[in-house]
């Protein structure tokens, strides 16, 4: 099922924005000239929350912190739960970013659902993979050993996240699944799941095409973002675990929500790995977030944005399909 189909049409509040850009092709880019694009577009939302930092055993003497986030009001059972991470190529990103923390706010109080964001270790100086698949590993399996204290169902616990933290649900997902512990579902935002990234389809080369300057500054760099997550692991050599659409075998993955960007190279990934899992027999759902590019979930209050919370929502109160 595809949510939304291609527009080609940008959208009209990153549109009013990119007209008060300054600078033309040709200028140097910086981080700094993304700023105003990434400031809200509406009120941050208010949800009646409590929310505790807390530190849980990782796999190494190192502990992992996480953020629970959990409804205040009363609830009659067990409240399904999703385990999330934040994206950020695995070097960047953390727990307060809007993309963790709004994220997580708005999918607990529209689902009635307790979540547990993953500051899983960033890739650096000596931190590659599988450093961050097995934080998600250990915080997946600490959710489910605590779930009568945490209020949580463990029978309905999903795995999720947003760009390279799709990637680390997704991998954590299918060697769960290999493990014998296959999580409830798996929610996957703007994934990249594959390796090197795949052609894109005509439509999307034809949307690309329509990416007004500075947004098409982000389309490349891959290689470099590969390196940081794998080291000297060369892409042919690199497990399915750190790229799951490399998996021969995808049967008996979780049931999937997939969400794509309409302006985004990686949408390739997102789409094929759709594909990949409906030939396996994986019940999947694939949405389309329009007239947006990567990201779209850092930015607050866009309705976009909210969209796409409240399909995320759907799946956690339904246990399944929105």
């Amino acid at each position: 099922m595809t949510t939304t189909q291609p527009t080609h049409t940008f959208h009209p509040q990153l549109t009013e924005r990119h007209e008060a850009f300054k600078k033309k092709p040709g200028d140097s880019i910086t981080a700094a000239d993304f700023e105003p694009f990434a400031a809200p577009y509406g009120p941050y939302e208010e949800w009646e929350l409590t929310i505790e930092d807390r530190k849980i055993p990782g796999p190494s003497e190192a502990q992992i912190p996480v953020r629970v986030y959990t409804p205040d009001w009363q609830s009659a059972s067990p409240r399904p739960c999703l385990v999330w991470m934040h994206g950020g190529g695995w070097v960047a990103g953390d727990l307060d970013m809007p993309e963790g923390h709004e994220t997580a706010r708005g999918v607990a109080g529209r689902a009635d659902a307790v979540v547990v964001s993953v500051d899983y270790r960033l890739c650096g100086e000596g931190v590659r993979f599988p450093a961050p698949h097995e934080d998600v590993l250990a915080a997946y399996r600490w959710v489910r050993d605590n779930a009568t204290s945490l209020g949580v169902d463990p029978t309905r616990i999903a795995l999720g996240g947003a760009s390279a933290g799709a990637n680390l649900a997704a991998g954590a997902s299918l060697y769960l699944r290999d493990a014998g512990e296959t999580p409830w579902q798996a929610l996957l935002i703007y994934p990249l799941v594959h390796a090197p990234l795949p052609e894109p389809s005509e439509e999307l080369t034809a949307a690309l095409a329509k990416l007004p300057f500075p947004f098409d500054k982000l389309t490349g760099g891959l290689d470099q973002v590969f390196s940081g997550y794998l080291g000297d692991v060369p892409l042919t050599e690199a497990s399915p675990y750190a790229f799951p659409g490399l998996a021969e075998d995808l049967s008996g993955f979780p049931p999937t929500y997939i969400d794509n960007d309409e302006f985004d190279p990686l949408r390739a990934s997102g789409e094929l790995f759709t594909d990949q899992l409906r030939a396996a027999g994986v019940d999947v759902e694939q949405a389309l977030s329009p007239g947006v590019v990567h990201g779209h979930l850092n930015l607050v209050g866009l309705d976009t944005a909210h969209a796409t919370l409240d399909r995320m929502a759907a799946r956690l109160r339904q246990g399944g399909r929105a």
